[in-house]
């Protein structure tokens, strides 16, 4: 998709006047980073012409500035409707996913995970019946590789994760191991990669 300033603050106009998520295309973070390397290409080209007037540089420069602010509003109100998505995707107990972007996939998945995690945790406390530690302590775990770099999060079992660097290892809870490579976060390693 070819991504110009026009498109970017057409897609903001949408996000901020409908309260669903819209659909937009996979690849709409990729287009507007491609979009913007252009602008700052063009405005590292223009400002070492000297025939260029300067009212031309500023205004390409004003124009990548804006097109920035803007992508930042998108992400923050794409992020809050995710939020919100979440939510109640987690009380309905159903997956409704289909205008998340894969950038925003891995965000949506550990809301989730974790909303289900506490609201089960608490209802089990309230309703006086305690799960059982020793199953808890004897959690199943998968060796995985991250492919991408991810920061700290907390995990469904309420440990802190992370932060882990492109290629690092960790032995990672299975239902979290198995959502990071459902997002494309993280590979399981065989056992004979290790040896």
């Amino acid at each position: 998709m070819d991504i110009n300033y026009e498109i970017i603050y057409d897609v903001l106009r949408k996000e901020k006047y409908n309260q669903e998520l819209q659909k937009l295309d996979e690849s709409f973070y990729k287009d507007v980073l491609k979009y913007l390397k252009e602008k700052e290409s063009i405005l590292k080209s223009q400002e070492k012409k000297e025939s260029i007037f300067k009212s031309e540089i500023e205004k390409t420069r004003k124009q990548l500035e804006n097109a920035k602010k803007l992508l930042k509003e998108i992400y923050e109100r794409r992020e809050s409707k995710i939020i919100q998505l979440a939510l109640l995707s987690s009380r309905a107990n159903n997956n409704n996913n289909d205008s998340i972007l894969p950038e925003e996939l891995l965000l949506y998945d550990l809301l989730i995970n974790n909303l289900n995690h506490f609201r089960n945790s608490v209802i089990e406390r309230v309703l006086n019946q305690p799960k059982d530690l020793k199953a808890d302590k004897e959690q199943k775990t998968l060796l995985v590789r991250f492919l991408n770099p991810l920061p700290k999060f907390l995990g469904t079992d309420l440990t802190i994760y992370g932060p882990f660097k492109q290629e690092d290892m960790a032995n990672i809870p299975m239902e979290i191991a198995q959502m990071l490579i459902r997002v494309k976060y993280a590979e399981e390693v065989k056992e004979n990669e290790t040896s």
